[in-house]
């Protein structure tokens, strides 16, 4: 796994762009030739969420939460600096940041321009824990951090949602759009992608490091259950462009819309935050684990509130499914970019 050091990467995690962007092909080609495999996982469902691919995200989640160590997470709740500054870029940058490029790029189509903003809300408590491991960042920042971000998630979403989507366009001259979203539907999401995975981890770790020891759980527990992230993360990505591979190469214009103020979005925050932390004497494992909070999305969270506001075919969940299609392989980029910032920014070996 990405905690290895890089002589030591396994064939899977070296060759881990190739295979993402096979698995988005493998996708889309299955879509296209096999429409009704599409139909087939979208009956897979309890209300808005797909079962394959929340069982995905728990399984690819559950070995870098497993690889925590929970008795030394004190530490970064200690780090006043590193919380308030995850603070303010994940609720005050980031979902600014996303109004302002949906309402540059999409202001001409406004319900595009609703489903991107409704990601900006949709903090990262998930897919960080995986870019974080492979970029080989600090674990325990990492999950302290997306604790942090869960409960800020379930005690403001359904404000911001009101403030960013129904009161600040009319600002601007757009028509704003009423978002009906309770705390109890947010903690739900919180408790189905990051509750059930951390559980495991949590209760993996204090549970099986006593009775076996240190040295088995790190040297051989890991190694196995490691890969199962990676394997996990490639089925997902295969299922979500399954859903999504029609319209993908129906739509291609409105998913070009969707990926620039996306994609500007995650260079802008990560490398932002990188400098950031930089600038503020931060060590490259604590970077990484700032930065990726900062750059990512729950879009887990962003498409049940579009699917279940919007509905199904609208283009606001339309928008939302595109995200995650978009924030993958430039995460995957912005991984390779971080190990080679490691040594020749941050001089750490």
């Amino acid at each position: 796994m990405a905690g290895v050091a890089p002589k030591r990467l396994s064939f899977l995690d070296r060759y881990l762009t190739v295979w993402i962007f096979a698995a988005m092909g493998l996708g889309i080609i299955i879509g296209r030739v096999w429409p009704g495999m599409s139909e087939i996982l979208s009956r897979i469902s309890v209300g808005t969420t797909s079962v394959p691919i929340a069982a995905g995200l728990i399984i690819m989640m559950y070995p870098p939460l497993a690889r925590v160590n929970y008795r030394k997470i004190g530490r970064v709740f200690a780090d006043k600096k590193a919380l308030l500054l995850s603070l303010i870029q994940n609720w005050v940058v980031g979902p600014a940041l996303m109004f302002a490029l949906a309402l540059i790029f999409l202001h001409s189509h406004p319900h595009l321009m609703t489903g991107v903003i409704i990601i900006g809300l949709a903090r990262c408590i998930a897919m960080v824990v995986v870019w974080n491991s492979l970029a080989q960042g600090d674990a325990e920042y990492a999950a302290a951090l997306v604790a942090f971000n869960s409960v800020f998630q379930v005690l403001f979403f359904a404000l911001y949602a009101y403030i960013f989507v129904t009161m600040l366009p009319p600002l601007f001259g757009l028509a704003g759009q009423a978002v009906h979203v309770s705390m109890r539907q947010v903690a739900i999401s919180v408790g189905i992608y990051l509750g059930i995975p951390f559980a495991g981890g949590f209760l993996t770790r204090m549970i099986l490091e006593p009775l076996k020891g240190e040295q088995w759980y790190a040297g051989r527990f890991m190694p196995t259950i490691g890969p199962f992230a990676l394997v996990a993360l490639l089925f997902t990505i295969l299922v979500m462009f399954i859903y999504k591979g029609k319209a993908i190469i129906a739509l291609p214009l409105d998913v070009l819309r969707v990926a620039i103020p996306l994609s500007v979005y995650f260079l802008i925050m990560f490398f932002g935050s990188i400098f950031a932390t930089r600038r503020l004497g931060i060590g490259y494992k604590e970077s990484v684990s700032l930065s990726f909070t900062a750059a990512s999305n729950n879009f887990e969270l962003a498409i049940a509130v579009a699917v279940g506001v919007f509905g199904i075919g609208s283009q606001e969940a339309f928008a939302a499914v595109i995200g995650p299609l978009i924030e993958v392989p430039v995460m995957i980029g912005l991984v390779n970019v971080a190990l080679r910032m490691r040594k020749n920014l941050f001089n750490a070996p």
